[in-house]
This record gives C-alpha cells, structure tokens and sequence, in this order.
C-alpha cells in the first residue's frame, strides 16, 4: 500500500483552499492539483504533489476506446462526462463500451478485443477485475495498443499508466477529518464505522487507511459493521448500532451508508446531534451536504480521472512526456466549502446522460 505523505494529515481545509479549485464555468479544467506516485505503479510508491497540465490538443485524431465496467451509477456517469469532454477538447476520437456489472469480466474483454479490432490505437480501461483483465492487456501490448488503467486498478505490469486514486487514502482523508475535529486531548467522541462489504478489496483499503488515520486522536471507533452496500442493509447496521450505542457522535461509512441515514436523522431529530460522513462522493452525498444532514465526504474527482486518462492516452501515442501514475488530489467536502469546490470537477452535471461516441 503506498504510503500516505505527512502533508495528507495537514488540515484539509488548507488543502482545499490552496488547490485553487474555484473556477468559472467555462474556465479550463486545468491546472489540476494532483499527486503523482513515484516510483510509478510500485506498491509502495511515495504520493508527491503535482500541478497536472494536460496538452492543448492533440496533433491528430487519434482513435481511442474507453472501457466501463458498468454504467448504472452517477460515478461511472461521472467518469464516462470526463471522457468524452477530455475528448472533445482535445479533437480525438472517442467509444466508450459498458460491461453491464462487475460479474461481466468475460464481456468486457470481448469489448475491448473488439475495439481493437474495429481500430482502437489506446484503450482506457475500468476493470472489472484488478487480475482478470492481465492477460488481455498483456496482449495489446504486443500489438502496440497502450492501456491506461482507469479509477478501478489492473494488477499488470503492461499498463502504460495509471489515472486513479486510492481507498486507503480516501479512508485516511475521512478518519483524518474527524481526527482534527477530535484530536489527542481533546473532547472525546464514539465514531460507528461502516465500511461497506467484507472482503472487497477496496472496503479493506479504505478500512486500514480510516483507522490508521483516526488512531491517537479523542476518537472512539466502534468495531466496522461490515454489509451489502443497498441502502436496507446500511440502514439495518446503522439502526442497530444506534440502538446498543445511543451515546455515538458519528456515522461513517459508504456513500449508501451516510445516504441511508439521513432518514434517521431527521425522524429522530438528531441533525446536529449525529454527524453522518462517507469515504467517496456521490450526487446524494453532495445534495446530503448541501441540506446539512451529511457532515463531509473526500472527493476522489472521478471526472478529472476520466480527463487525465485520455491526456495520457494521447500523450503516448504521440510519443510524448506523461506522468505515467497520477491522480487528483484528494479533498474534503463539507458546508464551508462546498461553495469553493468546481462541482462539475466532482460529479456530473445534472443534466447529462451516458455518451458513448466522439466523432
């Protein structure tokens, strides 16, 4: 797992305000406060901070394909938004397939084979699978075809870049915000931590990384209640927790989780009393935080992961330099600075649908 820089406990606020995120609407993407992984794709590698440019354009139109694991949820919508208008601004083109669901490995690698039979020159690539999609990466290289690994994480030594973030460190933002609220000597306060299915792999990253960051702070963490991510389940865990914990300051957790919650809030009056937080930013978390049931939740930006992605796809097939593991900056989102954060950086507009073609 890598190792989570000094600078990442520092007050995310700070961290917020001089990433410069405030943009007007039509202002470019970039420059991006991102962190870069050294030595690239290593385990272990150091995260160090980095101002991302991407190119002006591309010097042709490049035929790139973009593979999703599924596109049933805002933050998929959010990457495929990134994509295509990374696409657009740079004048390639552009498919993007969609598996269905994380069970459909077999026909995301027929998709992507497919792509490159229909002429694909890169391919991005949210896997289904970290091991499962190995082999065929292993093969378009053979063929020239770069992949860049995309949000979820490919587990292969034949990746030409990395776009994505961790869920150890959007776990340690989560526990490193309440921790400032509640450090060593200060007032205490009974966290119930929920972080999502046991034995995903990214429930455990974010689980090491929220409890590394919470320890020697004022905060008790309950032991995780792990469960199914449907919104009954969390409930389920949430209700029952509150009732043999009623004293509990805290609910953290998934995004489902903090969103399940809300209801409970506000039937028992608790707003104010019970603070909700989540590990990743969705639509309903940020609607949560506008209406001030949901305390704050890290953004991984999965919009500016969807840009970077098709920034390093041109740049290496024109042969020119890229940052070959790199990620946006994580940041936390709460009520003071929700109105300082580019919200179509974060999430989707509104308004948008899937698209799945740039001419």
């Amino acid at each position: 797992m890598r190792r989570i820089p000094s600078l990442m406990a520092a007050s995310l606020a700070a961290t917020l305000a001089s990433a410069t995120l405030v943009r007007a609407a039509d202002a470019p993407w970039f420059p991006y406060p991102a962190e870069k992984v050294v030595p690239p794709f290593a385990a272990d590698g150091k995260a160090e901070p980095i101002s991302y440019e991407p190119l002006a354009k591309a010097s042709k139109p490049w035929k790139i394909c973009v593979s999703f694991p599924h596109m049933k949820d805002a933050y998929w919508l959010g990457v495929d938004y990134g994509v295509v208008e990374e696409a657009k601004r740079l004048g390639v083109k552009l498919v993007v397939v969609e598996a269905g669901g994380y069970t459909e490995l077999a026909k995301q690698i027929s998709q992507i084979e497919d792509c490159v039979a229909n002429g694909a020159q890169a391919v991005a690539i949210g896997a289904i699978s970290a091991d499962g999609l190995a082999s065929v990466v292993g093969e378009l290289k053979k063929k020239n075809v770069p992949v860049v690994d995309l949000v979820n994480g490919i587990n292969s030594p034949d990746v030409a870049a990395k776009s994505l973030v961790s869920f150890y460190t959007m776990g340690f933002q989560t526990g490193a915000y309440l921790a400032k609220l509640h450090p060593a000597g200060g007032k205490p306060a009974k966290v119930g931590w929920f972080p999502g299915p046991a034995g995903a792999g990214w429930v455990e990253a974010a689980n090491k990384g929220f409890l590394e960051a919470t320890k020697g702070s004022a905060l008790t963490v309950l032991d995780p209640k792990y469960g199914d991510t449907g919104k009954e389940a969390q409930l389920k865990l949430v209700e029952d927790v509150l009732q043999s914990n009623p004293d509990i300051a805290y609910v953290a957790g998934t995004a489902v989780t903090a969103e399940a919650a809300q209801g409970l809030v506000r039937e028992r009056g608790l707003k104010g009393k019970l603070g909700l937080l989540a590990f990743y930013m969705t639509p309903g978390v940020y609607e949560g935080i506008e209406r001030g049931f949901i305390t704050a939740a890290p953004a991984d930006s999965m919009v500016i992961q969807g840009r970077i992605a098709i920034d390093q796809a041109v740049r290496i097939l024109e042969g020119k330099e890229v940052v070959k593991h790199v990620g946006p900056k994580i940041f936390a989102v709460d009520a003071a600075s929700l109105k300082s954060v580019a919200r179509e950086n974060i999430l989707p507009p509104k308004s948008f649908q899937p698209v799945f073609k740039v001419d």
